[in-house]
């Protein structure tokens, strides 16, 4: 009996990944908005009823989507903020985790970008809640720079805020350049580069 409920349980494991599979194909070309039930469950392959087991709607398929383009993504935003003694080689590792991610993964950041603002709200407020992560966990890594010491909690937030806005920024950068001659890839990269230079050096005076 147990073999029976696993395979069954496996198997419906399988048919949600391939509603999550599809629509996100499938939102290549489109908003969530527009993308309709019998749109995706056609892409699937199997009845509109189906698509019922295993999301309320299409904004539930949508907030599904953001838990899986953004939850597995915690320890690599952490990293990319994690102190070492040269501010340059931590810049250089941050842009070289982004875009290694945007280069494997395309359609999920593609998607977060079009979404994070679009017309979907359950959407939208899955993704702002994602990202108010990511900036508390930024912060708890900030904070243990010695540079930290003076700053206020408040303020720690509000930089790990705009390190987190700058990866999406610098995310959307190199996807937009992803299929661009390399001297323009490298210009997306000098100006990331450039954009995230800027705010340490503010951070370094911020207290002055």
């Amino acid at each position: 009996m147990s073999h029976t409920l696993g395979v069954r349980q496996a198997q419906k494991q399988k048919t949600r990944q391939a509603f999550l599979d599809a629509a996100l194909e499938l939102l290549e070309e489109q908003s969530l908005s527009s993308l309709g039930l019998r749109e995706v469950t056609r892409a699937v392959g199997v009845a509109p009823t189906a698509f019922y087991r295993h999301f309320r709607s299409i904004p539930d398929l949508g907030v599904a989507l953001v838990d899986q383009a953004l939850g597995s993504l915690h320890p690599m935003i952490r990293t990319t903020v994690v102190a070492t003694d040269d501010p340059e080689q931590r810049i250089a590792r941050a842009l070289e985790l982004i875009d290694g991610h945007v280069s494997a993964h395309p359609a999920p950041v593609r998607f977060i970008a079009r979404e994070r603002h679009g017309g979907v709200q359950p959407v939208r407020e899955a993704i702002r809640a994602q990202l108010a992560r990511f900036a508390e966990e930024v912060r708890d890594e900030l904070a243990k720079d010695p540079e930290s010491a003076a700053w206020s909690d408040a303020d720690l937030l509000m930089l790990a805020q705009l390190y987190v806005d700058q990866m999406l920024i610098v995310a959307s950068l190199f996807l937009e350049t992803l299929d661009a001659p390399p001297a323009e890839r490298a210009l997306a990269t000098d100006r990331a580069a450039r954009q995230l230079r800027l705010i340490s050096i503010g951070r370094l005076h911020w207290n002055d």
